[in-house]
């Protein structure tokens, strides 16, 4: 069995992600737009179900979401969100005609060359990119079982493509147009009964959908909610958030 396409993983649990997958700390989603425009236009790159794009449409920005799921899209367009159909490498979005682009858990699929050249046509001049990931804390107890069960019982071909060295980030923004990289981290969490934790695990794209992988997936899970709920039925699945800019400037 080989593994789906990038924009086919999230085939079939598009209403789960919108539903289990975190939001942004207001924090992070302020500090991506300061100094911009009161009313910047900002392509929301992967954007999904749109959780990210009606989080800077709340802010006060304009953001267009462009995402090649069909079934996730639906979900953006039925919120309100303006969701279009396109890639990273293809947005169809005019050249020079947004002041920012956000990639909001999405980046490590289409970190190339062929999108960064993408990012840097529909850019204004000095235009920022925006790249934001809710890291999992690892310092956390709940949070490091709960990473661990992932690896356990996903595929390894099915985990490939989900990561990307934060170390890797700056060389490649640099060589294709960006410069003044930069990291900020904001804290946040999910508060999840335990019908919640199963449907965050299940909304990841490399999760087992079916067979012994998903009942090990669970009976883990279960456990692991156990141990760590508190006296109300709750778990706080703690994440990092990381928010990295950079500038657009001339090629070298």
């Amino acid at each position: 069995m080989t593994a789906p396409g990038t924009s086919e993983r999230f085939d079939g649990i598009a209403e789960r992600y919108d539903r289990y997958r975190p939001g942004y700390p207001r924090a992070a989603i302020e500090a991506l737009l300061a100094g911009l425009a009161p009313v910047a236009a900002i392509a929301d790159i992967g954007a999904g179900t749109g959780i990210s794009t009606r989080a800077l449409a709340l802010a006060g920005a304009k953001p267009i979401a462009v995402e090649p799921n069909d079934e996730m899209r639906a979900i953006a367009r039925a919120s309100g969100v303006d969701a279009r159909s396109g890639t990273a490498a293809a947005t169809g979005l005019e050249a020079q005609s947004v002041d920012a682009i956000a990639c909001f858990q999405a980046f490590h699929w289409f970190a190339n060359a062929a999108s960064l050249a993408e990012f840097r046509r529909i850019l204004k001049p000095g235009g920022r990119l925006a790249i934001v990931w809710n890291e999992r804390d690892l310092t956390t107890a709940f949070a490091c079982g709960f990473r661990d069960l992932e690896r356990r019982y996903s595929r390894p071909d099915m985990l490939a493509g989900a990561d990307f060295s934060d170390d890797a980030l700056a060389p490649l923004l640099n060589a294709n147009g960006f410069a003044d990289v930069r990291l900020q981290t904001f804290a946040n969490a999910q508060r999840l009964d335990r019908d919640g934790a199963i449907g965050r695990m299940r909304s990841s794209s490399y999760a087992p959908r079916t067979g012994p992988e998903l009942a090990g997936l669970l009976d883990g899970l279960d456990a692991l909610f156990t141990r760590h709920a508190d006296s109300d039925g709750y778990v706080e699945l703690a994440y990092v958030t990381e928010l990295w800019t950079a500038t657009l400037t001339a090629l070298p």
